[in-house]
């Protein structure tokens, strides 16, 4: 199985070849093809073909593609066309349900065994993105599913509540906490933060980038080629705290040698949750080193 980070997911209209090209040509760890949103009623079905051979090219990311949601009339036919060994993950908008969800990783299996994929193998990342979503998110995080993360989708979320969603987006912060909390419930990876929509407010953007990150966060998805290289700054430790937690480990290290299992470093206490969050910095920045991302 192909390993890539999750930083940045960058979304690209299916059916529009000048932008999936483009977006396969950044840095995004993943580029979304969308056969949601952003693809016409009239061009949905067509743009499953376009999708598969936009996949089978070569490129340097991962390739996912939305499909649209499990209760519309296209949702199996989207995962039945795009199934195949070119395919890295799904992205399955406005999940509910334990059962639509276990419903669609039993159809994923069969396809990935019936098209000589290996059962599993295709990353599956739901978007909660609704009430009635929230509501079941502790449920879904202990599916027992291939899932490995989840994805927060603000703008269906505040349609949904009759929100605002404002510029400096105080008003997701339960979700976002409930979020990240649900995910570690669920013994899963760190969620994947919702889109930006304010294209040209980019100190904005990166400040609700950093905000997410400090809350657990592990990425973000973006839908524009500017947001691309702020959300792989970010979520990329930056060379003072991958200092930092080497100091840490190695200042640790020796003193637990000696039978002390707290300590001070420069001023600041260090005990053993500190240091596995430094080891976990480390860790994180090794994986990025190894797969060449900037």
């Amino acid at each position: 199985m192909r390993r890539y980070a999750n930083r940045t997911y960058l979304f690209a209209p299916g059916n529009h070849q000048r932008r999936v090209e483009k977006a396969f040509g950044l840095s995004a760890d993943a580029v979304i093809l969308d056969l949601e949103d952003a693809v016409a009623i009239a061009a949905k079905v067509a743009t499953r073909e376009v999708v598969c051979q936009a996949l089978a090219r070569p490129r340097n990311c991962a390739g996912f593609v939305r499909v649209n949601a499990y209760d519309t009339e296209y949702c199996y036919g989207d995962i039945q066309a795009i199934v195949s060994g070119d395919l890295d993950g799904i992205v399955l908008p406005k999940l509910e349900s334990v059962e639509d969800l276990k419903s669609v990783d039993w159809l994923l299996i069969n396809l990935e065994r019936e098209r000589g994929v290996a059962p599993g193998s295709i990353d599956l990342m739901p978007i909660i993105e609704t009430a009635r979503g929230v509501a079941a998110i502790r449920d879904l995080v202990r599916a027992g599913t291939r899932v490995r993360r989840f994805a927060f989708g603000a703008g269906d979320y505040t349609r949904d509540l009759a929100m605002d969603w404002s510029l400096g987006e105080a008003e997701l912060l339960p979700i976002r906490s409930e979020m990240v909390l649900a995910s570690r419930l669920g013994r899963l990876e760190p969620p994947v933060d919702t889109v930006f929509i304010h294209l040209k407010e980019h100190e904005a953007f990166r400040a609700s980038c950093e905000t997410v990150r400090s809350m657990g966060f592990q990425g973000k998805m973006c839908i524009h080629p500017d947001q691309v290289s702020v959300s792989n700054d970010v979520f990329t430790p930056s060379v003072e705290s991958v200092a930092w937690s080497t100091k840490v480990v190695a200042a640790f290290a020796e003193a637990e040698k000696a039978g002390v299992a707290s300590i001070q470093i420069d001023g600041y206490f260090v005990d053993y949750p500190i240091v596995e969050k430094a080891q976990r910095t480390l860790d994180t920045a090794a994986f990025l080193g190894a797969v060449g991302k900037p």
